[in-house]
């Protein structure tokens, strides 16, 4: 099979445009290109340049069709306009109900010519997600300098017709430094590509580069008795930004090892992308790692002193805010906040440090934290986004704040909360474990979820501009994994209450009653499920089901049933997650037991019935008249909910659930019995109403531990 090789070779890419850029060039010429290819084009990328390589067929021919002409009666001057068209002859036509039908043959197109055909379009509207224009219309992401492009060692000759002078060929250019007597050079293959670039001090494999930065800093780390730092981020953005790379070792001024760790790693990897590396203990290491481009001929001693002097500038500046803000407590920074937009519909960062404070406050108690502790950790917790180091740093926002803590003498719960306030912030993250903590990032999790869904600002689709997703999981992690009982509906209640300037208080009547209401208490306390405003019932219940709903998506990443989470939670009067999940597990216990498929697939017999007659005659509700159960499987089947309802009814407010799917389990049989023996919709009416009411019984029992509608199979 012939080999296909083609490469974009330009002025540096970005390093984070590289490889989806190589990746969609792969999916456009596996579109374009499909009846050639045999397996799926492998993409390469670097700094400057992305291109593939395919096994092709040498040639492929087209199914042959038919072109229907005009009617055999049309004009003479009509069918020989169709044969012009098609630089056909009359005698290529055959007569078909009445029209002249042109059949054509399929045609042999060779793998060189359909390319030639293809490639010219694909690379003129190739999209990168930004591009710069020169020399005309087209478009790349960098000035592009040449095109390489050969099928079996030929070149495949085609042009771009947007930038005149630009043809394919077969000339690629090695490292421009390091090769720059021998770096242009003539290519007849993959295999010749690939040892040409090599031997001009290009790594062509993005993956091979990778290694060699991994392996080369850890070797020089290791001499020095040190580790380096996993960042796959980094590692994979420095790889796209050198061709040939030269893992180096760097010293850090001892004047600078007592400023915290995250602010140097965060200054050397924001500011300069460099490596950095701990001692044995975990303390930061006087090292940091660096790349260079070139095999530098003193040993890289005069790149890594170069390399010394901007480190030690940019930790200078790091160290000045450091020290400016330090002379501060962190309640004065709190006041610059007011002017700080949280949101244009949710207020400023001023209110929602307020709203965090009352809602940590009120969660404490909940989570097993003291609520002068949470609220004080609240009240500090946003302080440090107006400081700064947090300015020049977003990202080290919160770990900054826990360190100002400490100087200023909080305690280190508040510390402690401070720094963890936005845990989780992602799957491998771990979630608050300490009560002050869990309380403040509940808190803040809490009041992003009540706001933006207050202000209708829900994500929708694929789009999640606010993280809501984020904050939803990170809810339930923590709840889950800190084994916490708390009402959702509550805590979510309570957390709308902090929004009546974004609601519109004195528009809205009924919810400006219930802020005023809320206003005039101390504290406020959990209502009875269905017992909150009804504005605020029907808002909770829509982040119930939205949190649900991320519940579900956790599960099912675990592989665990969802179905049984939503029929666990389709009872709609749960919001206790671990009560949740505790009878979840409990059902699945249940369904996948010996008793579980049949008494799974009477109840939904049971349902389904109910279902059609209650549509013919309203719902069938009403105590069962013991005097017309004649039938012994009817009487049976009455008895048998008669032992299982108080059983299940004192097991669920026990919270034994097992013991709650036991006695159900136990209807199993004379469920069965009814349905092979009795027929429901008797020809006496009174009697049909009363099986239908113990049918509406039997569902009933049922539905106080779960919605078996929701489960699969």
């Amino acid at each position: 099979m012939p080999e296909f090789l083609l490469e974009l070779f330009s002025e540096e890419i970005p390093a984070r445009m590289q490889a989806r850029g190589a990746e969609d060039l792969a999916k456009a010429f596996a579109s374009a290109a499909a009846p050639l290819l045999e397996g799926a084009p492998k993409p390469f990328y670097g700094p400057r340049r992305i291109g593939l390589s395919a096994t092709l067929r040498a040639e492929v021919t087209t199914e042959g069709k038919e072109e229907r002409g005009p009617r055999t009666a049309a004009p003479p001057a009509a069918l020989d306009g169709f044969l012009r068209k098609h630089g056909a002859t009359r005698e290529q036509l055959v007569e078909q109900n009445g029209f002249w039908v042109l059949q054509k043959p399929g045609e042999t197109i060779a793998a060189a010519t359909l390319l030639a055909q293809v490639l010219p379009g694909l690379i003129g509207g190739f999209g990168w997600p930004k591009s710069m224009r020169w020399n005309g219309p087209f478009t790349w992401v960098r000035p592009l300098h040449r095109i390489l492009c050969l099928l079996d060692g030929a070149v495949v000759p085609f042009a771009i017709e947007a930038l005149p002078g630009m043809t394919s060929g077969n000339l690629t250019e090695g490292h421009r430094i390091m090769a720059a007597a021998d770096r242009v050079f003539t290519v007849t293959g993959l295999a010749d590509y690939e040892a040409g670039l090599r031997a001009r001090f290009v790594e062509p494999d993005a993956a091979a580069r990778m290694a060699l930065i991994e392996q080369g800093l850890a070797k020089l780390a290791a001499e020095q008795g040190v580790a380096v730092v996993p960042d796959r981020g980094l590692l994979e953005e420095v790889a796209g930004l050198v061709e040939w790379p030269v893992p180096l070792l760097g010293r850090i001024d001892a004047a600078f090892m007592d400023l915290p760790p995250e602010l140097m790693r965060t200054t050397m990897r924001v500011n300069q992308r460099y490596f950095s590396l701990v001692k044995p203990d975990g303390g930061a290491a006087p090292f940091f790692g660096l790349v260079a481009n070139i095999a530098a001929t003193d040993g890289g001693a005069t790149l890594i002193a170069g390399n010394e002097r901007v480190l030690r500038a940019r930790l200078s500046d790091a160290r000045f805010f450091w020290d400016q803000d330090r002379k501060q407590r962190l309640e004065d920074f709190l006041p610059k906040l007011d002017s700080v937009v949280f949101h244009a519909k949710l207020g400023t960062q001023g209110q929602r440090v307020a709203r965090l404070e009352r809602l940590a406050r009120w969660l404490a108690p909940h989570v097993g934290a003291d609520p002068a502790l949470a609220a004080r950790a609240a009240k500090l917790a946003k302080a440090d986004l107006a400081s700064g180091l947090v300015g020049e740093f977003p990202e080290l926002q919160g770990t900054i704040g826990r360190y100002y803590a400490l100087h200023q003498g909080e305690t280190t719960a508040v510390a402690e909360a401070i720094g963890t306030q936005y845990r989780p912030m992602g799957p491998g993250d771990a979630v608050p474990a300490e009560p002050v903590a869990i309380a403040v990032a509940l808190a803040d999790k809490l009041d992003t979820l009540a706001g933006f869904f207050a202000v209708d600002e829900r994500p929708t689709g694929s789009g999640d501009p606010f993280a809501l997703r984020r904050a939803a999981l990170g809810t339930i992690r923590i709840i889950r994994e800190n084994r916490l009982r708390l009402r959702l509906e509550d805590a979510l209640a309570e957390a709308f209450f902090g929004f009546p300037q974004a609601l519109g208080e004195t528009a809205n009547p009924e919810f400006g009653m219930a802020v005023a209401q809320d206003k005039l208490k101390t504290g406020w306390q959990p209502a009875p499920r269905g017992a909150h405003p009804p504005m605020v019932a029907a808002f909770a219940a829509g982040l119930l089901d939205f949190l649900a709903e991320r519940l579900r998506v956790q599960l099912r990443a675990e592989g665990a049933r969802h179905d049984l989470v939503a029929a666990a939670f389709g009872r709609g009067e749960e919001d206790d997650l671990l009560r949740l999940l505790a009878r979840a597990e409990a059902l699945q216990a249940l369904v996948e037991g010996a008793d579980g498929p049949n008494l799974l697939a009477a109840a939904k017999r049971a349902a389904n019935i109910l279902r059609i007659e209650d549509k013919k005659d309203g719902p069938h509700v009403g105590p069962v008249d013991p005097a017309l159960l004649t039938a012994p499987e009817e009487q049976a089947l009455a008895a048998a909910l008669g032992q299982a309802e108080p059983a299940v009814a004192q097991a669920l407010a026990a919270e034994n659930f097992a013991a709650a799917m036991s006695a159900l389990a136990a209807l199993r049989a004379p469920l069965d019995a009814f349905f092979e023996k009795v027929i429901v919709n008797d020809a006496d009416p009174a009697t049909r109403a009363n099986r239908l009411r113990l049918l509406a019984r039997l569902r009933g029992g049922m539905d106080t531990v779960a919605d078996f509608s929701r489960i699969e199979g």
